[in-house]
């Protein structure tokens, strides 16, 4: 494939000669071409390249060209009008040919929250969140998701994901809590490291290479109950000392900087009552200057907007500290407002040239390592990795790895290894027993998630009967209260949530899934509960009366892999990354615990 295939039709003179001095110098070195585009361009195209838009809120396409735009993204929910492959690259390549056509012709990089899978557009494969993913302990199942991930993202021409998640969540209130592998750091160092490999990765089929982002830098699974949005968590305020931090939250992203990531996401909350995205300690001594960190930093989505003061104030005081590259959105404060306000900032000498330098320099040295210089547009070359059996076959093997059984009075599995039928007729019930969207979870098609069929994939009911063997009757018996079987395998669970959406002052199951457990009991019926949850939940006051009970948190499209599980296929090997606490609200640091981390059962 040659990149002149796919000129767009008007590209500058200026464009042209930098392709040509990126492309056909050999001993061109990236600094050389750094300082060269450096030395070319104005303010305004470096507060281009600083500015981040969803591309959903461009006043006019026209503004990438115009403006010299460095960066879209499609942030939850932002995909094309049509959510179909070919849509997702022609979207992207009738950008970036905006980009191309610009007076330095400097390619776009395009984000996206590919954080379990691509889980914007329809048809991709859907992958456990983290902590399902946490609950494998295993780091080469995480970067085999993450190298999947990284083909189906680039085989649409979007060059950039916001992932992997490094937090280590402590308090299960928060609505992020399913985004982290581990409330252990180490744990999470150890698969957060993994996941960068696996994004990063050059597929050898596809030889882009997608960029990794480390999220969110840092204290967000730490902050105190009560400081957060609607005085619940997230957004909220780490309290932890430098020493402590060090010690506990770094590491795992000093290992994410070794790995080679070349993005950092900054954190909504605040460390010791500062916002992270206006400290100058954490984002430039600490992360870029002690960890020796050489990629860009990138604020969260209209972050800079929470810092104390008017708007311009939020933009001097980011970039002052520290943040390279700027997600206004354009949802709230228009990205043209932005761009006339830093300008502003900057010939007021309120924020030092040599600063703006810097950011642009990162930004352009990841690009130019990501080679997007060289091959900035795509073809449709590679949509057939996208939800392709491979894929979805990694998909099914993390989400057996993840099911972690914790409770089993000699009921599972369903059969033995030799199929032998151990129970004839199985009731299958529950809102989440045919429901697509609630095992995916939030951050899957919309930014909340959403119930039913949102995509293609396996539910766990159609896993069942796919999958069942010979002589077992599987009924659908949503409530419970109508057919009696051998056994019930009820599959209750949270909703769809994402972020503060998702925070919660109390953790207790839903009473329609009690009820419906409680309608099989009647029955006279063994009770196999299964729980669709970002996180542990109240289940010490029940858990009594099941028979048999497992976490198998959010796993996204590849249903099958809970029959392989259930049925004895495969004989689970999940543990839990999180300890259970007792009363759920307690977290991670509660004294009474109904399981330990790292509990979980097997068969043999």
């Amino acid at each position: 494939m040659t990149i002149t295939k796919y000129f767009p039709k008007k590209i500058s003179l200026s464009a042209l000669i930098i392709f040509a001095f990126t492309s056909c110098q050999p001993n061109t070195t990236n600094e050389q071409t750094i300082d060269s585009l450096l030395s070319q361009m104005t303010i305004a195209e470096k507060v281009g390249q600083i500015t981040q838009i969803d591309h959903r809120f461009l006043d006019d396409h026209s503004d990438i060209t115009d403006y010299s735009i460095g960066s879209l993204l499609s942030g939850g929910g932002s995909h094309p009008k049509e959510n179909t492959l070919k849509a997702w690259v022609d979207l992207y390549n009738g950008y970036q040919e905006k980009a191309l056509a610009s007076r330095l012709g400097i390619p776009l990089i395009y984000g996206i929250d590919a954080v379990h899978g691509h889980n914007n557009v329809k048809g991709a494969t859907i992958f456990p969140h983290n902590i399902g993913l946490g609950a494998t302990g295993n780091a080469d199942i995480v970067r085999l998701v993450s190298e999947a991930t990284s083909s189906e993202v680039a085989a649409t021409g979007i060059n950039w994901t916001f992932a992997p998640c490094i937090a280590s969540p402590q308090d299960y209130r928060w609505g992020r809590t399913y985004e982290g592998f581990s409330s252990d750091p180490n744990q999470v160092l150890e698969l957060g490291v993994a996941a960068v490999e696996g994004y990063q990765s050059a597929n050898k089929k596809n030889p882009r290479k997608v960029i990794g982002c480390a999220k969110h830098f840092i204290g967000d699974g730490n902050t105190i109950f009560g400081t957060g949005i609607k005085n619940l968590v997230d957004r909220g305020n780490t309290i932890m000392t430098r020493e402590t931090l060090k010690k506990t939250l770094i590491p795992a992203y000093q290992a994410a900087v070794d790995a080679g990531v070349q993005t950092v996401m900054a954190s909504y909350n605040s460390w010791n009552g500062v916002k992270c995205h206006g400290s100058k300690e954490l984002l430039t001594d600490i992360l870029k200057e002690e960890m020796g960190f050489e990629g860009f930093v990138i604020s969260d989505w209209q972050g800079i907007d929470e810092i104390p003061g008017d708007y311009k104030s939020d933009i001097v005081n980011s970039i002052n500290a520290g943040m390279d590259m700027v997600m206004v959105s354009g949802e709230g404060e228009p990205y043209k407002k932005f761009m006339a306000l830093l300008t502003e900032a900057i010939e007021e000498e309120l924020i030092p040239m040599s600063r703006i330098d810097d950011a642009v320099a990162r930004i352009l040295k990841v690009k130019l390592e990501a080679g997007l210089f060289d091959e900035p547009l795509m073809d449709y070359e590679y949509l057939s990795d996208i939800g392709s059996e491979k894929h979805r076959e990694i998909g099914r093997d993390a989400v057996r790895q993840s099911v972690v059984v914790l409770k089993n009075e000699s009921i599972l599995p369903l059969s033995n290894s030799n199929e032998e039928v151990r129970w004839s007729k199985i009731v299958v019930a529950g809102k989440g027993a045919d429901n697509l969207g609630m095992q995916c979870g939030g951050w899957t098609i919309q930014w909340q998630g959403g119930q039913g069929d949102i995509t293609e994939g396996t539910t766990i009911l159609e896993g069942l009967v796919e999958n069942s063997p010979p002589g077992i009757e599987i009924i659908h018996d949503p409530l419970a209260n109508k057919v009696k079987g051998d056994v019930a395998i009820i599959v209750i669970g949270e909703d769809p949530y994402t972020e503060f959406f998702g925070d919660r002052d109390s953790l207790n199951l839903n009473k329609e899934d009690l009820q419906v457990i409680e309608n099989a009991k009647a029955q006279g019926m063994k009770v196999v509960v299964l729980l669709i949850s970002g996180r542990p939940m109240n289940i010490a006051n029940h858990i009594n009366d099941w028979d048999a009970f497992a976490a198998i948190w959010l796993p996204g499209t590849e249903g099958a892999g809970i029959s392989d599980v259930l049925y004895g296929s495969y004989n689970p090997t999940g543990r839990l990354s999180f300890p259970w606490p007792v009363q759920a609200e307690e977290g991670a640091s509660s004294s009474s615990l109904i399981y330990n981390m790292g509990e979980g059962l097997s068969y043999e």
